[in-house]
């Protein structure tokens, strides 16, 4: 499978991977929205330069991340309903891209994940996700 992906993608898939195997459950909520804001990033070069198949591959990756952030929502917190509609407007935002691309709309939903990411690893919630 590493064979068919080019030699940057083989290192960070096995770069990533071994930092998930080694990650604290908390750590893990990090790992994806860094996986997110990574996916979505990779998905607008793509489109940028032309490249179809990695703009899908691009776009699957954010879906997975996606997933991952929302199976982790715990129900009984007080965030949850808001990480639920955060989580579901990012979501609509990928799928609505794979038939029509919308570069600025993914770049803004960039930001929003970088701006969450960064205010969980912020220094009063540095236990979060670390």
């Amino acid at each position: 499978m590493l064979a068919q992906r080019n030699p940057h993608d083989a290192y960070r898939r096995v770069e990533f991977d071994a930092r998930i195997a080694s990650a604290r459950p908390e750590q893990l909520v990090g790992l994806c929205y860094e996986e997110l804001s990574m996916a979505l990033g990779s998905a607008i070069r793509a489109h940028e330069l032309g490249d179809n198949q990695r703009r899908s591959q691009g776009l699957t990756r954010a879906l997975s991340a996606l997933t991952a952030l929302q199976l982790g929502i715990d129900g009984s917190a007080q965030s949850a309903s808001a990480l639920g509609q955060f989580y579901g407007g990012l979501r609509k935002a990928v799928l609505d891209s794979v038939p029509n691309f919308d570069a600025a709309r993914l770049a803004n939903a960039k930001i929003d994940v970088d701006d969450v990411a960064a205010a969980l690893t912020g220094a009063g919630n540095r236990s979060i996700l670390e």
